[in-house]
């Protein structure tokens, strides 16, 4: 078992991600693990931050996720409000083939090692007992199953706080904070687009979906016959919708998908939509209002972020519902600055972090 630890890591040609203040890799030959945490801030507070678990194309491709993935977290933790920075972790394999007790147990002992720095909890890839399989070799981990003591799948909360997300851009947009008799294209129908669909329907919308895989897009069929399902992203973005919510992996807007995007509004559980700097000023030429996604998928962090202190459902929920008043808060700014929604958003994150963490400077009688 090895780890390497670097210190302030320049990120190089990965652009805005530079400025992380930890990134640690881990390896253990005998378990085949081969994990990146990536710590970005911790101005708030030890940094939170998922661990995802994918079949990267080669360890740089792994490294750009986890630096991306983590200066993200900082951001939707200081949005959220919770006195947390930003972390992330990736274990570089496919989950289907490596995916082991011994693996995963090797994973915490590299958490633990940071003593508390970071808080790993579920991400893609990893579920509920994979956390409480980490959780046998470290404290600083969230998300774990009920039955454990843990949140359990943060994924509920994840797909209704981008509901109320998508229910403040509706306001924004349309006068009144609803989907009922709006057109929504959900991509990606897994842990958190799954919870989406049910909120939409029950709100009134009309939903259309697709998914790679043909099992999750045979669920769908089977449990809201209502729901259509088409091809590919392709076709779903390109087709008549009001709303566009992307719940897949990131780059979901880029300069191939912009220009034939319909939608008026773009509101979706996945992380890291913008593909690279400047798209979010080709969404807004073409009129398109962009609710920022670290702000409006912060539920699942949330509820996760609850478990530290001893888990309560329905205090985490209360605390998710108010992510339809900090869109409505961003949306506003924005407008009024004339300024994108996602340079508004990273306004008001950069504010909290700089004021709240600078409160650090002050000791306390006890700091030695």
């Amino acid at each position: 078992m090895g780890v390497f630890t670097s210190g302030q890591h320049d990120s190089g040609s990965h652009g805005g991600t530079a400025g992380h203040e930890q990134v640690v890799f881990c390896q253990d030959t005998a378990s085949g693990l081969r994990a990146i945490i990536a710590i970005y801030s911790t101005a708030l507070g030890p940094a939170l931050g998922g661990t995802r678990f994918h079949a990267y194309d080669s360890e740089e491709a792994a490294l750009a996720d986890a630096l991306d993935l983590s200066r993200a977290m900082a951001y939707k933790n200081a949005m959220a409000g919770l006195d947390l920075g930003g972390g992330k972790a990736v274990i570089w394999g496919d989950p289907g083939k490596i995916k082991t007790e011994a693996l995963l147990r090797a994973y915490g002992r590299f958490v633990e090692s940071l003593g508390g720095r970071y808080y790993t909890a579920c991400d893609v890839g990893t579920y509920t007992q994979d956390m409480d399989i980490v959780a046998r070799e470290t404290r600083y981990v969230a998300g774990r199953s009920v039955e454990n003591g843990g949140c359990g799948d943060s994924s509920e909360l994840t797909a209704f706080g981008v509901f109320q997300g998508m229910r403040a851009a509706a306001e924004h947009v349309w006068g009144s904070p609803t989907l009922s008799e709006r057109r929504v294209g959900v991509a990606g129908v897994g842990k958190v687009g799954r919870y989406l669909i049910g909120h939409l329907v029950s709100d009134g919308a009309s939903v259309v979906v697709t998914d790679v895989s043909e099992q999750a897009l045979d669920w769908v069929r089977s449990t809201y016959p209502q729901v259509e399902v088409v091809d590919d992203t392709a076709t779903l973005i390109s087709s008549d919708i009001d709303v566009y919510a992307p719940c897949a992996l990131g780059g979901a807007l880029n300069d191939d998908t912009v220009p034939v995007l319909r939608a008026k509004i773009v509101a979706g559980g996945a992380n890291n939509q913008l593909a690279h700097l400047g798209v979010e000023k080709l969404v807004e030429d073409r009129g398109i209002l962009y609710a920022p996604d670290y702000v409006v998928n912060s539920g699942g962090v949330i509820q996760v972020a609850d478990e530290i202190h001893g888990f309560n459902f329905e205090r985490a929920k209360a605390r998710a519902a108010k992510i339809f008043d900090t869109t409505k808060q961003i949306l506003a700014l924005a407008a009024a600055e004339g300024v994108p929604p996602a340079v508004a958003a990273d306004r008001l994150a950069e504010r909290r972090m700089a004021d709240v963490g600078r409160l650090r400077t002050i000791r306390l009688t006890h700091d030695r």
